[in-house]
């Protein structure tokens, strides 16, 4: 006679769980190695915390704020689908969240329109309106003068 499991239904629970961490394991992976998927757009909340950090590197220039903001601006320097705006604005970051021995006002305001400009430069390129795949539409060539005039007259404009 074989044992039966005291909990019926704890088979299923186990089961639905370890599907849930798989699928939370690479992207936890990747994280814990700074790697990006290169092939997706990296989300708005990665550039949210990276704002918040360069902020706080500005603000108290401590050596933790600092660190994160150039752990999470670097490996972005080599994703294939952010424009070289938004790079050209990670590689200040990383340049300048530093600690320095003098938090000066330029300084912490440089680092402050960094973080602003991330979340404008970095952000995924949409098609403008109208750039579709129709063709426009021939315009009509229009003549003026009195050939023109003539024409519309019926009369020709070439006699």
């Amino acid at each position: 006679m074989p044992r039966r499991h005291p909990c019926p239904f704890a088979l299923p629970v186990l089961v639905a769980l370890l599907g849930a961490v798989s699928l939370h394991q690479p992207a936890a992976r990747a994280q814990g190695n700074n790697r990006i998927d290169p092939a997706t757009f990296p989300p708005t909340e990665l550039f949210r915390d990276l704002q918040l950090k360069t902020i706080a590197c500005g603000r108290d220039n401590s050596p933790e704020p600092c660190q994160q903001a150039r752990s999470i601006a670097d490996p972005l320097m080599d994703h294939p689908r952010l424009p070289a705006s938004c790079k050209d604005t990670l590689w200040d970051i990383r340049e300048r969240a530093v600690v320095v021995s003098k938090n000066s006002y330029e300084r912490r305001e440089t680092l402050n329109r960094e973080a602003a400009d991330l979340l404008v430069l970095c952000k995924p390129a949409t098609k403008p309106l109208g750039s579709g795949s129709q063709q426009p539409a021939p315009e009509q060539k229009k003549q003026g003068g009195l050939g023109g005039f003539l024409r519309g007259l019926g009369g020709g404009g070439s006699q």
